[in-house]
């Protein structure tokens, strides 16, 4: 049973799928990434993904996500490679649920996910010793529940397009 007010997407590229987190990965690579409060775009790509494509982005995909993130920030290893397998961790466990709203309302709903997400890397980045980032810390969570609707409409895009019209099918 599909949820009310959904149309019917046509099947998702897997090559359209791991571009996009490479993208994500490479958008997070540029030298703002390292700013406190910057949204970080893997971890909404990743949840995206997590959200609609459980089966083929799951927990190990974020963890060695996670792992690239941490070598290209010369963070603690396995800082990112946590948050990001805890994120797609939840965001599986919630898929099915998350799928049945709006999507303005599936981005309030991740919010608490990316908050989770920023506290476990600050934990552990404190816990290593290091300094705290600063307040601008708290906005990111925020920022990334707002980029929620730009992904949506864009990684669902490719999906959206119509069959190969056929005079003789009435669809």
């Amino acid at each position: 049973m599909m949820p009310r007010g959904n149309e019917l997407l046509m099947p998702v590229n897997p090559v359209f799928i791991w571009l996009s987190l490479l993208a994500a990965l490479m958008i997070d690579m540029l030298p703002w990434g390292r700013w406190a409060g910057v949204p970080d775009v893997l971890a909404v790509v990743l949840v995206f993904w997590n959200v609609h494509q459980p089966r083929r982005v799951g927990v190990g995909a974020a963890f060695v996500f996670g792992l690239l993130m941490d070598v290209h920030q010369g963070a603690l290893l396995g800082q990112h490679a946590l948050a990001y397998t805890l994120l797609s961790f939840f965001a599986i466990t919630v898929h099915r649920r998350l799928l049945w709203f709006t999507v303005a309302s599936q981005a309030v709903q991740i919010v608490p996910l990316f908050v989770a997400a920023h506290v476990v890397s600050l934990l552990v980045r404190m816990l290593a010793g290091a300094g705290f980032p600063g307040w601008g810390l708290l906005i990111a969570p925020f920022l990334e529940a707002l980029l929620w609707p730009m992904a949506s409409l864009v990684l669902l895009a490719p999906q959206r397009r119509p069959p190969d019209r056929d005079k003789n099918r009435p669809l």
